[in-house]
């Protein structure tokens, strides 16, 4: 179990966060002067920004890439639990995002078994179209977002955060975020835990696929997918099929979408075009990290470790300990709380039950238990604590 002090790092103020020549000092007349800099604009990193400006501090967001909706590694499935606990996504266009009202679930002899909730449900999403969304919803929030901007160093200078890019005034924050992913780069310059411990995932984009529509078909199978499964579900304008494992002795090069097409051919059918995407990717699945935060900055999302162990979700938890970070960090620089690397991160997750599935999948899945067990109730009851978190209520009434 996490304590307060494997979070929070203590940073004499004589120290900086990375040994590099220290930039123009926070005096200087160009150097631009934020209360809170956040450095990724993921779905954890838009939502503390926004949450931060919005409590009326004034925010930049720094992200290496031209488009927060580029290069994503995510299926962009949200659950219904975000959509109730995170008041942002009501304002989210319908066009971006399609219901998925239930799970099949296969064994690896391919028998299957339907799960479902009452009055619960996911949402598939347009993940890039989703993130470039909130961008701009960030912006008219009062949000500076800055893309094609890295992220290098940080140093801690008069008590404040100097941040030197390459392009444009060195930047002065009260407070740092990091939200820039499972290699974060905030982590590696505060000196702050990183991820070590993930899985591998391809994912292929189709126009024309044939299945079973409004399902998240689940495939598992110890050979084609070792420590996750196979999915396959019909999104927004495309259908999404792929593949994920865990990651053994670099073993990422090696995973091949082809054979689970093959095996799946039954159910799930590409059609065949080729498709118009594909993304891959490493997903933290090693729970939230030891070290998450020092003095005046934490790291939150992907960054963190703030995945689930079991089923590598984690816009649920982005979103919402996003929201919560940039409204902690709003209440200490107003001086109505004390520093949020203090006492926030207390409060993320923990995952001990997940970490617990996490190891007896890695060290005990077993193909024979799947193709024998899948149908029980006893199975089929975990399966629903792990797809559906909770049982949702009865369906509203048109």
């Amino acid at each position: 179990m996490h304590t307060s002090s494997s979070f929070f790092y203590p940073l004499a103020s004589s120290s900086c966060a990375a040994p590099q020549p220290a930039p123009a000092p926070a005096t200087s007349p160009g150097n631009i002067k934020v209360d809170l800099l956040v450095v990724g604009a993921s779905f954890a990193g838009l939502a503390c920004a926004r949450a931060a400006a919005l409590a009326g501090l004034s925010v930049m967001v720094l992200e290496k890439k031209s488009s927060a909706g580029a290069k994503l590694h995510t299926t962009g499935i949200i659950v219904k639990d975000a959509v109730d606990s995170v008041p942002w996504l009501a304002e989210v266009p319908p066009a971006l995002v399609r219901r998925i009202e239930g799970v099949r679930l296969y064994a690896p002899n391919m028998r299957h078994v339907d799960l479902h909730a009452p009055g619960y449900w996911f949402w598939a999403t347009d993940a890039p179209a989703l993130l470039d969304w909130m961008v701009g919803s960030a912006r008219a929030s009062g949000v500076d977002v800055r893309l094609g901007t890295l992220f290098e160093q940080a140093l801690w200078l008069n008590g404040r955060w100097e941040v030197p890019v390459t392009q444009g005034p060195c930047i002065t924050a009260t407070y740092l975020v990091g939200a820039d992913g499972p290699h974060s780069r905030v982590a590696k310059a505060l000196g702050l835990s990183r991820n070590t411990r993930f899985l591998y995932g391809i994912e292929h984009e189709y126009q024309g696929a044939r299945m079973t529509p409004g399902l998240l078909h689940c495939f598992i199978d110890r050979k084609l997918a070792p420590g996750y499964i196979g999915w396959a579900l019909d999104g927004v304008g495309v259908s999404q099929i792929g593949l994920a494992r865990r990651m053994v002795h670099n073993s990422a090069g090696a995973l091949k979408l082809d054979p689970l097409l093959r095996k799946i051919a039954s159910v799930v059918t590409p059609g065949d075009a080729p498709p118009v995407a594909v993304r891959a990717g490493m997903i933290p699945c090693g729970g939230v990290l030891p070290m998450v935060a020092r003095e005046r900055a934490l790291l939150v999302g992907d960054a963190a470790g703030m995945v689930s162990p079991v089923t590598a979700g984690g816009i649920h938890t982005a979103l919402l300990h996003g929201e919560r970070a940039g409204e902690a960090v709003a209440r200490f620089v107003r001086g109505e709380a004390g520093d949020p690397a203090t006492w926030f991160v207390r409060g993320y997750p923990g995952f001990r039950l997940k970490r617990a599935l996490r190891w007896a999948f890695d060290h005990f899945q077993s193909d024979w238990m799947f193709n024998h067990l899948l149908g029980t109730p006893q199975m089929r009851r975990v399966a629903e604590l792990i797809y559906f978190h909770r049982k949702g209520g009865s369906l509203p009434k048109s």
